[in-house]
């Protein structure tokens, strides 16, 4: 007699064993109707699963962010009868939910194209239209490897092969057509609904190998109604139109090219986007008592080995092996290029004896590092090789730990907030896998850890298992314009690297004692946050960060010692300014400079140059307004100033103009 406990805490009891759909119809017809699939004791099952034991039951419906996951896996197995029942002779391989959608790989000898996804989303519908239950079966081994194999599906055959002898040869079934799952599923086809739609084709080997044959992989969304599919589509559309490869060759910001792969050629545009970006994290660095240093490029591995990373990220290091012609292989020299500036720090930490007096120690560097990644895994300057990042690493007492959390997690807020990021999402990564140190290592810097959100009030979500190999962290997750989350910034408590390179400080009893290492970051890769930068504005920066703030057009010949007289007089206020006093109509240079995205145009004619007077147009407005020079240069130099000096309240613009 199955008691099954529901999310209010009330019982039903059953006589015998009993399905999902048995109980949620014992509930009411409101449920029955709505009630996708279930979690029994946490795990999600059919509603046909059978329960009989003693449960706890959660039900799903459209309205649960479980749903999600079932209907791309549904619709997965939708595209796949689709697919065969077009295209006879076609292979079905596997077809999994992914992020926002789905896709299933295909064998057939003509790859699919786009053009082909009207015919395939037209029966496709027709299938949810039809809504075949979704009906599981258990086969024996031998019996499936037969029935693929006599349907000519030489690769389901090959899956149910690798499976573990024992495991439950699952087969679901959706009307005619079946495939070989694990499940779970929904009640049938039409659970699915008509929110879906096939977006891209792409080749993938069989089980990722590049020795085995090409398949086609169709991709495709699906969503829980209309509304959510085209807000999904319109995110799209703009991630197209705000991507940083597109914007960064519109504005001559940057390039990559194959004798480089995976990093940057910035031109001089996004150098000063870049340097002006780094000038900033300097100054709100050194304004939050931060010591700024530089370490080497190249360390030989036996630091690496020392700290763990040649143990735990040696796939990701690049490694130079040295030594003089005809030298023995055991005198040549294994240098790494560094992945983290982390061991080296430890080493500055280490340099002479110090005081409990100097804690908490804030060490910086915008440190050059390289690591290792898959060509296919590169992705404009997003994700690169070769890149900079904000790290900084605080050498504390434990006891301080809190108060440096408190105090980094308002300085990041801060810095958030003047890159136009109202808020952000914290998640707390505890203990992975692969990991140094001891489990009360671990037990002493997680709950450090926590202590430390509950006394800076961070509330925080749990990422379980993705903590750094030497320490758990908080990961900072912003939002952008378009609804995309980004994991940019980090903070890291390590007990286990300060002991494996001996770093320690005298204590007020004048005994040794080994620091606290807090690893942090709020841009992470100066690459990696531009781009998101580029895209958060799709390149329409606010004056203090744009690569060229104002341009001086003139409108006639006779206006152009006037327009130069402009250009000099923003130039000594500190803007950065160009003249443009081509023999071109005004309405073309208008139009140029705002395609490149210039925040700012000033337009100058013979009546202007009388008057000493401007006309201000802005970038993405139909207007202009006139302006006294004098005015103008006084207004664009305030602007312009980055938001950390404007909060220090320097009076330097009236002296400046």
């Amino acid at each position: 007699m199955p008691a099954i406990t529901l999310p209010d805490g009330s019982v039903r009891q059953f006589a015998a064993p009993v399905t999902g759909t048995a109980v949620a119809a014992s509930i009411g017809p409101g449920l029955a109707r709505a009630a996708l699939a279930m979690e029994v004791d946490g795990r999600l099952v059919d509603l046909g699963h059978e329960i009989d034991a003693d449960s706890r039951v959660v039900f799903v419906t459209r309205r649960d962010p479980q749903s999600l996951g079932l209907i791309r896996h549904d619709v997965a197995h939708v595209l796949a009868e689709a697919v065969q029942g077009l295209y006879p002779g076609t292979q079905v391989t596997i077809g999994p939910a992914i992020e926002n959608g789905f896709y299933y790989d295909f064998a057939r000898n003509e790859p699919f194209t786009p053009e082909d996804f009207p015919a395939i989303e037209a029966r496709m519908r027709e299938i949810v239209a039809r809504n075949a239950s979704f009906t599981r079966e258990v086969w024996p081994r031998d019996e499936a490897i037969a029935f693929f194999e006599a349907r000519g599906e030489r690769f389901k055959a090959e899956l149910i092969r690798d499976l573990p002898e024992g495991e439950p040869i699952s087969i679901y079934r959706q009307g005619e057509w079946l495939d070989l799952c694990r499940g779970p599923h929904m009640r049938g086809t039409g659970d699915v609904g008509n929110a879906f739609k096939l977006m891209k084709v792409a080749g993938a080997y069989w089980r990722g190998d590049h020795r085995n044959p090409m398949l086609t992989r169709i991709y495709g969304t699906a969503w829980r109604d209309a509304g959510e599919l085209e807000a999904h589509l319109h995110q799209i559309e703009e991630a197209e139109r705000r991507d940083h490869r597109r914007i960064g060759r519109e504005m001559d910001l940057f390039h990559i090219q194959e004798e480089a792969v995976g990093s940057i050629f910035w031109h001089p545009k996004g150098w000063r986007l870049y340097t002006v970006l780094q000038d900033y994290m300097r100054r709100i660095q050194s304004a939050h008592d931060y010591v700024e240093v530089r370490t080497p490029q190249l360390v030989d591995r036996s630091l690496w080995e020392a700290s763990g990373h040649w143990e735990n990220y040696r796939e990701h290091m690049f490694i130079a092996e040295v030594g003089d012609a005809g030298e023995a292989e055991d005198r040549k020299l294994s240098l790494a290029l560094k992945p983290m500036n982390c061991p080296c720090h430890v080493q500055i930490f280490k340099h002479g004896l110090r005081s409990y007096r100097e804690l908490p120690l804030r060490m910086a560097e915008f440190g050059a590092c390289h690591r290792y990644e898959p060509s296919g895994a590169l992705h404009g300057i997003m994700r690169v090789r070769a890149f900079t990042q904000d790290d900084a690493h605080i050498f504390c007492t434990e006891d301080q730990v809190a108060a440096e959390t408190a105090r980094f997690v308002a300085m990041l807020a801060q810095v958030y907030r003047d890159l136009g990021f109202d808020s952000f999402v914290v998640k707390f990564a505890d203990r992975p896998d692969n990991r140094a140190g001891d489990d009360a290592t671990w037990d002493r810097a997680e709950a450090a850890l926590v202590e430390a959100c509950r006394l800076a009030g961070v509330g925080y979500e749990l990422n379980p298992g993705e903590g750094a190999f030497y320490g758990p962290k908080l990961e900072f997750v912003l939002r952008d314009a378009i609804g995309r989350d980004w994991q940019c910034g980090t903070l890291q408590v390590d007990y286990v690297l300060p002991d494996r390179l001996d770093a320690s400080f005298i204590g007020e009893d004048s005994a040794r004692h080994r620091p606290v290492m807090l690893h942090r970051a709020i841009l992470g890769s100066f690459e990696r946050f531009l781009g998101i930068l580029i895209e958060q504005y799709a390149g329409r920066f606010p004056l203090w960060l744009a690569p060229v703030q104002v341009v001086v057009a003139s409108i006639v010949t006779d206006a152009e010692p006037y327009a130069l007289e402009v250009v000099d007089r923003l130039k000594r206020a500190g803007l950065v300014v160009q003249a443009d006093t081509r023999n071109e109509k005004i309405n073309a240079k208008v139009r140029e400079h705002s395609l490149a995205r210039v925040p700012v145009i000033l337009v100058v004619g013979r009546k202007e140059a009388e008057a000493r007077t401007v006309a201000m147009r802005r970038l993405g407005g139909a207007a202009q307004e006139l302006l006294d020079l004098d005015e103008a240069v006084r207004a664009l130099a305030d602007e312009a100033l980055p938001p950390d000096l404007k909060r220090v309240g320097r009076d330097h613009v009236a002296e400046l103009t």
